[in-house]
């Protein structure tokens, strides 16, 4: 059994590498289709992470399956109730962890509406007074559809065209449901500690997918990039109290996507080189999830063939 857990080392390894490989391969691709291939490869790492898991923890029970004395199966394999164990304790703790990040986000999401109640507006759009500068995209929630929230603080700080910019960038984030990408990711990071640099890197492609379609909205990258950079300037000396942190036009390193809209926008396809390195990092990430799966798959197999073996059925 030296074999599994050697493989099962390595597919637990696995996603350190394709988080790596993911992260590096966001750059290389425009902000939307960034998006989605990092949301992808968080699913696919952390469900291989989870499956290795469940083939470690299946291990005594395949083997009473098989009704093959537990006592063989320890003869065979020592470790086999040992390491059982802690994949079931790892799992337990993976789930309480998922559930209270879950009701973290709830109650995030919970208050940030209890804040928006207070505002006034028309449309999809509430301003909530006082003297906070602050613009988030709030989800939907229990019935209610997605609303932008502005203070009259950040009203206040940016001229008309600004403001334009602002609005259509939140209201990118409500389009394109940017909400559940952030939480997926977020929540496989609870699976494996090598995904929680995708929670970053999403984030920030994320804004810069809403920056694109603001400036798109309003015709004019560097009004944009203003805005955007007003808007963060603005919001920068306080402590947020009341957004929902996950969608908001001040979040994420602003010099790097203020600097992004300065440039041109990209409409040419990548030459062959970068066509051929994106396919490739692309295609190392799925690789790695998906030899996750199989082996996890495989260690299944594995256990069911040593149950055959030590009962000497052919």
């Amino acid at each position: 059994m030296t074999y599994v857990l050697v493989v099962v080392a390595l597919t637990l390894a696995l996603p350190w590498g394709g988080a790596a490989m993911a992260n590096s391969l966001a750059d290389r691709l425009p902000p939307r289709r960034a998006c989605r291939m990092l949301t992808g490869a968080a699913v696919l790492l952390a469900g291989g992470t989870v499956a290795a898991l469940v083939g470690l923890f299946q291990v005594p029970f395949l083997a009473s399956l098989e009704r093959l004395p537990l006592s063989r199966v320890l003869e065979a394999w020592p470790a086999a109730v040992p390491v059982a164990g802690a994949a079931g304790v790892v799992m337990l703790s993976q789930l309480a962890l998922l559930v209270r990040r879950v009701q973290r986000h709830r109650s995030l999401l919970r208050r940030a509406w209890l804040s928006a109640d207070e505002g006034t507006g028309g449309g999809d759009m509430l301003v909530v007074p006082g003297q906070d500068v602050d613009a988030f995209a709030l989800p939907g929630y229990r019935g209610r559809r997605g609303r932008v929230v502005v203070t009259s603080g950040m009203v206040r700080s940016l001229d008309p065209g600004e403001r334009e910019v602002l609005l259509a960038h939140e209201r990118a984030h409500l389009a394109g449901r940017h909400h559940l990408l952030s939480v997926v990711v977020d929540l496989a990071a609870v699976v494996h500690p090598a995904l929680r640099s995708l929670r970053e890197t999403l984030g920030f492609h994320l804004e810069r997918w809403a920056d694109e379609e603001a400036a798109a909205a309003v015709g004019d990258r560097r009004v944009a990039a203003a805005a955007i950079a007003r808007a963060a300037l603005a919001g920068a000396s306080q402590r947020r109290t009341r957004g929902y942190p996950l969608l908001s036009a001040t979040s994420g390193p602003v010099p790097r996507r203020v600097e992004a809209l300065l440039r041109p926008a990209s409409t040419a396809p990548p030459g062959r080189a970068g066509r051929a390195g994106a396919v490739a990092l692309a295609g190392s990430v799925v690789l790695a999830a998906v030899v996750a799966l199989v082996t996890a798959y495989g260690l299944h197999e594995y256990v069911e063939y040593a149950a055959r073996r030590l009962t000497g059925a052919s």
